[in-house]
């Protein structure tokens, strides 16, 4: 080696290399540090041969490789699982309109065959295929569950209650199964298989209890896994399946004498799911769990709704929504006490929203207003003290609300000037709305010119009310001069120029009114007093300004 050609040149064109590496970090500026071309050592000459430093072949394994992989040996696995649940329920349900087999022979075979998939299942397992495994015991506990429905509400071979409790065992069998082995697939289509079998064996009878106890039992089991293991798929499937079978057995079935059945497995379901956020213990908070929440809540009241409707209750209604406002105020306050979280922002904001939602289903036409107007108050005040903004756009919006209905829907039928209905409607308005700017500071401009807004369309109404012809038109004049005077009056006492332009805005729309309407449209006596007042507003207003009475030149 010490004399061979073909090593010396490598060397020399190994180190060209490196000189020219150097040279060009050093002309970019990227080499500051590097060593000078000159002071680079010499490549040494091995003493032994040593093994060409190449790299090791890479794997010839490529993503389209790999994605086949995962959708022959992953997705192709599962879709068939679903395909045999479906093919072995529709088998199921052929041979026994067929009359293939007694009814108690049927369900033992299936008994049987479910069983022993699942045993035999572990042995493939301990071969090495653990995936194909998972497989077999969800099509196993498939059959199990399709077999004991089929005891219980088609051939009524067995009582209810023992169906069931079967029903539980296989069900605390698959839940324990699938923790031990922490294998989130043997739960999943053990469900897809559980939620498929009423609809596969459907007789066309109505069998609501013993429906609504079986989708009741795997829920929890779902609430379970999400305890030990934090398997949100299953609870959201577990979810949908529960929504699909309610609202396929409420199409058929419902009327009026199946009330208290309906809302009594609505309000299981709901209650089920809304432990779900207080069950998961994960510190960060869940998507999925999330939109359960929101997509619980936001059915539960449809459907309690609904079937009041169908009773003609509308206050149950709107109890409910209060009832429900509350239990999520309740619960987002726990939530907020184990930790800061979305999820406590969102039960806060659901609350708002039936509180919100309440007062239109439920309360008569007169109460609409006040109620929405209130609601803002509360609504803002909940905002302040739990900082979510949310609430805080659900408050204006039921402030948006209120006074849309005051100003453009709500008729009073007014005997009494001042004193009566409408002008306590307008007084609650202003109060709230006052309420509402001193928590919500960002929108205090916007707010403080609706508060003078609607205060003065409240006045206007009672001057239309209280006056006929020249008398009302000289009246209008006088309340806008007298309003516009004390809005100055309180912008120099608090300091407020905001408020002092919106005073001087009013001033200038009641010159306008005097000079350009009053002196054609008002009688002389009526005509003097508008010129008078107007002038003693504007020099008084003036006097204030020149002294500085109120020295806000030294802010």
């Amino acid at each position: 080696m010490a004399n061979d050609p073909q090593y010396d040149e490598l060397q020399r064109q190994i180190a060209a290399l490196t000189a020219r590496v150097y040279e060009l970090e050093h002309r970019d500026g990227w080499g500051d540090g590097a060593k000078p071309i000159s002071s680079i050592e010499p490549v040494k000459k091995p003493e032994q041969p040593a093994k060409a430093p190449f790299p090791k072949p890479k794997s010839q394994w490529k993503p389209g490789d790999k994605i086949e992989s995962e959708i022959g040996g992953h997705w192709l696995n599962r879709v068939g699982i679903i395909a045999v649940l479906i093919g072995v329920a529709y088998f199921l349900k052929y041979a026994f309109d067929n009359e293939w087999v007694g009814p108690a022979g049927r369900v033992v075979i299936g008994l049987v065959a479910g069983t022993s998939v699942v045993a035999g299942s572990e042995r493939v397992r301990r071969s090495g295929y653990a995936i194909f495994s998972y497989s077999l015991k969800a099509v196993g506990i498939g059959v199990l569950y399709l077999s004991l429905w089929a005891s219980s509400q088609v051939y009524h071979l067995v009582p209810n209650s023992q169906a069931f409790a079967a029903m539980i065992s296989v069900t605390a069998a698959t839940v324990a199964l699938a923790l031990w082995q922490d294998a989130e697939v043997i739960a999943a289509f053990s469900a897809v298989g559980a939620f498929i079998t009423p609809l596969a064996l459907s007789t066309g009878e109505n069998n609501a209890f013993s429906l609504f106890l079986y989708i009741t039992i795997l829920d929890i089991g779902a609430l379970v896994l999400l305890r030990y293991r934090s398997w949100v798929a299953i609870l959201m499937g577990s979810y949908i399946g529960s929504l699909i079978l309610y609202g396929t057995w409420h199409s058929r079935f419902y009327s009026g004498d199946q009330f208290l059945i309906a809302i009594g497995s609505a309000s299981a379901v709901f209650v089920v799911f809304a432990l779900a956020p207080f069950i998961d213990k994960r510190d960060e908070d869940s998507t999925a769990v999330i939109l359960v929440t929101l997509a619980n809540a936001a059915a539960y009241f449809f459907e309690v709704w609904e079937l009041f409707q169908h009773q003609a209750k509308t206050r149950e209604s709107a109890a409910t929504a209060i009832a429900l406002g509350c239990l999520y105020f309740m619960g987002a306050f726990a939530l907020e006490r184990r930790r800061p979280s979305v999820i406590a922002q969102v039960h806060a904001a659901i609350g708002a929203a039936l509180f919100v939602i309440a007062v239109p289903v439920g309360l008569d036409a007169q109460w609409l207003t006040p109620g929405w107007l209130i609601e803002a108050a509360a609504l803002i005040q909940v905002s302040k003290a739990t900082r979510n903004k949310t609430i805080r756009l659900l408050a204006c919006l039921a402030l948006v609300l209120g006074l849309c209905r005051l100003l453009v829907v709500d008729q009073f039928n007014v005997t009494v000037p001042v004193f009566n209905e409408r002008m306590a409607m307008y007084a609650i308005a202003v109060g709230v709305i006052g309420f509402v700017s001193s928590r919500w500071v960002e929108a205090l401009p916007t707010l403080m010119v609706t508060m003078n807004i609607v205060a003065l369309i409240g006045l206007n109404q009672e001057v239309t009310g209280a006056f006929q012809g020249i008398v009302r038109d000289f009246a209008y004049s006088a309340l806008w001069m007298s309003y516009g005077a004390g809005l100055m009056f309180v912008g120099f006492w608090k300091k407020s120029r905001f408020l002092r332009w919106q005073a001087l805005i009013l001033i200038g729309i009641t010159i306008c009114k005097v000079f350009l309407y009053d002196t054609s449209s008002l009688d002389r006596i009526y005509r003097i007093l508008s010129f008078i007042a107007l002038g003693l507003v504007l020099l008084v207003t003036s006097f204030l300004y020149q002294r500085d009475f109120f020295k806000l030149e030294e802010r």
